[in-house]
């Protein structure tokens, strides 16, 4: 479930080597045979009929690896071109080595001529350039590959990455030096564990799909970054009555303003809070009574009449934002909210752009707090300007600055969880290992995008807030059954849909069985032990 960076995938392997579990020839071997192995079983019919292969090698490891797969093609019946730039003098230890052994069998050509004149079509392209080793953008001859390398296959014909299509960022999904500057591959694949740059921003995008082969290694640092599961006690009910399960409050706008927080309402009591309350101002009380019966009402006007409801303890989570307005209210609303003891807050939307021109204000109470962040990349722009400057400018160095690295430097300014929404949402806290809840390859779920989606996460969010789980873990329970649930639904979805399509989700997790017990959760840190 780790998400590695190319450094931590390069001490795994120096750790490996140095305890005698293998040396790099012998990883380097395992590799490019477990290339081979995972691209026949994606492609059985390359198995029956060997054709016509296209192999470019590198000057490091990422090449010592494309001659193996070459020499193993060659051996399977293909037809093996394969072309290196200048790499012979460069070349050490087992990729050397590798060379070797293909030049028994084969020859090198320049990279220049791969695909010079267009004219000899492949069914299967291998990228062994760069790799995760990259730190600059492709250039010359190797930029030319990746900008003609599509051109060269035929009907049916492949592009495999040997561990990261060559000229992507491995630890952001971010292409060095804009989108020209980097291989497409059809399938990417990777060694012992995905790398944060497979599911992170554009990486699933050049990726095509991703295979991990077992070469061998053990284990991951403690604090690496994680694929988010719920887990099974998350998402269950153990007996009791309503008030077992919290009440949640979300606060409404005006006249006409309603439909996000009732759709935030209905994603809470969905997703099992055992009371939800809808607050909008007086005159907007008519209004949420005529679309709502299991969800409760309640008038309130300003931050004084929040105050006085908040006196009720069994008041457990508040939510603010969805169609809140950004206004002085909205910012006196949060500000009571937060002030308020022993209450966990949601904040999404319009709870975020109100304080758009004095974050440090809005920080000051978050620090330190049960509270979790919710913004769109727009509105993080806004809440975290410089971040957000560091996020959008062109990626032309690695390690990129990654949407990751964004989300845990906001949570360390905000002292809170941040939850970056997006097709890869991260949730990270101060101190805490970060989580993807990824909505990539065969998670994707692109009629997320859709008005309201967000509103229902926020309630969800509060309703699992409600329920006890800590701001970790409720944030990344939240997005991930988020997903689910629009995976479940399929195209067409609108956001009403997703909180009726939770009880099914929750059923096929289990929730209808009786729940493991556990101790109380330890927010993203525990949800990293699912």
């Amino acid at each position: 479930m780790e998400l590695l960076t190319a450094a931590e995938m390069r001490e795994i392997e120096a750790k490996a080597i140095a305890a005698g579990g293998a040396s790099g020839l012998e990883l380097m071997a395992r590799a490019g045979r477990g290339l081979v192995e995972a691209v026949m079983d994606w492609r059985p019919d390359f198995a029956r009929a060997p054709s016509r292969a296209a192999v470019l090698c590198g000057p490091g490891n990422n090449g010592g690896d494309g001659f193996v797969v070459a020499r193993l093609l060659k051996e399977q019946g293909w037809e093996v071109d394969l072309f290196a730039e200048g790499i012979a003098g460069r070349l050490a230890g087992g990729a050397a080595e590798m060379r070797r052994h293909w030049l028994e069998i084969g020859t090198v050509a320049p990279l220049a001529k791969a695909f010079a004149n267009g004219a000899t079509l492949y069914d299967l392209v291998i990228d062994a350039l760069f790799g995760i080793g990259l730190s600059r953008p492709l250039e010359n001859v190797a930029r030319d590959c990746a900008r003609l390398s599509r051109r060269v296959l035929g009907a049916s014909g492949v592009l495999v990455a040997v561990d990261a299509p060559s000229g992507l960022c491995a630890d952001s999904g971010r292409p060095l030096g804009g989108d020209e500057g980097a291989f497409r591959a059809d399938l990417t694949v990777t060694f012992h564990r995905e790398k944060r740059g497979h599911r992170l921003d554009r990486g699933p995008e050049f990726c095509g799909a991703v295979r991990v082969v077992d070469i061998g290694l053990r284990g991951a640092p403690p604090n690496a970054a994680r694929l988010f599961a719920p887990r099974h006690s998350a998402v269950t009910k153990a007996g009791g009555h309503k008030y077992s399960y919290g009440h949640a409050l979300v606060l409404a706008g005006g006249v006409g303003k309603g439909g996000a927080a009732r759709l935030a309402a209905r994603g809470a009591l969905r997703v099992g809070a055992g009371l939800v309350t809808i607050g909008p101002p007086p005159a907007a009380l008519i209004e949420n009574a005529a679309r709502l019966d299991a969800i409760m009402l309640r008038a309130i006007k300003d931050a004084d009449a929040l105050r006085d409801t908040l006196a009720d303890e069994r008041i457990n989570v508040v939510v603010l934002g969805p169609g809140l307005g950004v206004s002085e209210r909205t910012r006196s609303m949060v500000e009571t909210a937060l002030k308020a003891p022993r209450r966990a807050v949601v904040l999404d939307a319009d709870a975020l752009s109100a304080f758009a021109e004095a974050p440090e204000a809005l920080f000051e109470l978050t620090r330190g707090r049960e509270v979790v962040m919710t913004p769109h990349m727009g509105e993080f722009a806004r809440l975290f300007p410089r971040i957000g400057e560091k996020s959008s400018a062109q990626a032309n160095s690695g390690p990129a600055f990654s949407r990751l690295d964004a989300a845990e430097a906001a949570a360390d300014s905000a002292g809170c969880v941040v939850l970056l929404k997006g097709a890869d949402t991260i949730v990270a806290a101060p101190g805490a290992a970060p989580v993807v809840v990824s909505g990539a390859y065969e998670r994707s779920c692109p009629w997320l995008a859709t008005a309201g989606s967000g509103d229902v996460l926020a309630g969800m969010i509060g309703g699992l807030f409600a329920r006890g789980l800590d701001a970790g873990e409720a944030a990344a329970t939240a997005a991930w059954l988020h997903q689910e649930a629009a995976r479940s639904f399929g195209p067409g979805l609108i956001a009403e849909d997703l909180p009726e399509a939770l009880p099914a989700v929750l059923r096929a997790l289990g929730a209808d069985q009786p729940p493991r017990r556990h101790g109380r959760n330890a927010g993203v840190r525990a949800a990293h032990s699912a």
